[in-house]
């Protein structure tokens, strides 16, 4: 096997796991833009195992390009030297995969730019005895991304006034009419955006 094809395999390899990395954010971006929601969190999975893949697409790449630029043995030979190299072995080409494997890694960071910012709540209170807060645990946010999807969706619901979701804290705080919405209208409207809420308790105001 050549040098050459050990690299192409090299970078083929990097882009994978720098795909793999991201997977759980760009699945719900690839959901909610396609309209199937509820594959949202179907990669979730795969977020403990993110810095692992991390760790992996950089030493690949980092190999693939000691390949690329330690010195070459001179070799006597002719056919050598008319053996010119094409676009997909130069290092105008590892670059250009380097820039879109660190682009794919650092998509969570981004990945809420996809989403539409989400509307204002407009609530008319009629009785102030009727507003209710409620947390709701949710299965399955990985990034900022996750968030904004939940929220999108919450501010689109009627009897919604604020709303705090938060992927770290694994958690969405609601405040709402109850005489609008419910405690499980609530959890339905999470639900159908591919997450899952695993337990919900009232507060009180």
């Amino acid at each position: 096997m050549t040098t050459t094809t050990k690299n192409s395999k090299g970078w083929v390899a990097g882009l994978l796991t720098a795909v793999a990395a991201s997977l759980c954010c760009i699945t719900p971006v690839l959901a909610f833009l396609g309209g199937a929601s509820g594959l949202a969190s179907s990669f979730s999975w795969i977020e403990p195992y993110r810095p692992y893949l991390i760790g992996l697409t950089i030493a690949v790449f980092a190999f693939a390009w000691y390949q690329k630029l330690k010195p070459q043995k001179q070799i006597d030979c002719d056919c050598e030297a008319d053996n010119k190299k094409s676009f997909w072995q130069s290092k105008a080409f590892l670059a250009i995969v380097t820039v879109v494997a660190g682009l794919l890694i650092a998509f969570p960071y981004y990945a809420k730019i996809f989403y539409p910012k989400p509307q204002e709540a407009k609530v008319i209170i009629v009785d102030k005895s009727n507003i209710q807060t409620a947390e709701f645990k949710i299965k399955g946010m990985t990034c900022e991304g996750c968030t904004e999807h939940i929220n999108s969706e919450l501010s689109k619901t009627s009897g919604v006034i604020e709303f705090n979701t938060s992927y770290e804290k694994g958690s969405s705080l609601v405040k709402f009419d109850n005489s609008k919405t419910s405690v499980d209208s609530l959890v339905s409207v999470i639900n159908k955006t591919g997450y899952k809420v695993t337990s919900q308790s009232v507060i009180n105001n």
